[in-house]
């Protein structure tokens, strides 16, 4: 994945799993994002290194952020489809995180992503993503309705 420069700013829109986890913005443009989380000993699993969830979430998050810096208009988007491969452990409580994805095509609707998750110089997971772009706010209302 090439180089991004990422410009602080503020987090796009509230989610409150991500607020609760501490996940941190650090930008997203021309299909590129970052974010970064510092890890507490509520992200660790039971061998004591960051749990799985965590690191999927955090991938997850900065592809479909990559894909929606594509498209101002794009107001939220659902996972199609993930896969993750885990390489290293995700680092352990005090340490840093950070997440990089990159969108690599995009038609209309859809955009395919690509994301890495590092420890310092570590590269812990690589993940690949399909994401759909929705244009309108009350997705999620018309989500719950069925």
């Amino acid at each position: 994945m090439t180089a991004f420069t990422p410009k602080q700013q503020p987090f796009p829109a509230e989610i409150p799993f991500l607020h609760d986890l501490g996940v941190e913005f650090h930008g997203m443009a021309d299909g590129r994002a970052e974010i970064a989380l510092t890890l507490q000993p509520r992200h660790m699993n039971s061998w004591h290194v960051t749990h799985g969830g965590v690191v999927m979430t955090l991938l997850d998050v900065v592809m479909s952020m990559a894909g929606r810096s594509l498209d101002p208009e794009a107001r939220g988007g659902v996972t199609i489809e993930m896969k993750t491969s885990f390489m290293e452990p995700g680092g352990k409580a005090g340490g840093r995180i950070v997440a990089k994805g990159h969108a690599f095509h995009r038609s209309r609707t859809m955009c395919f992503c690509e994301g890495e998750l590092w420890d310092g110089e570590r590269l812990v997971a690589k993940s690949m993503g399909t994401f759909k772009f929705l244009k309108r706010t009350d997705a999620g209302p018309r989500i719950d309705k069925g």
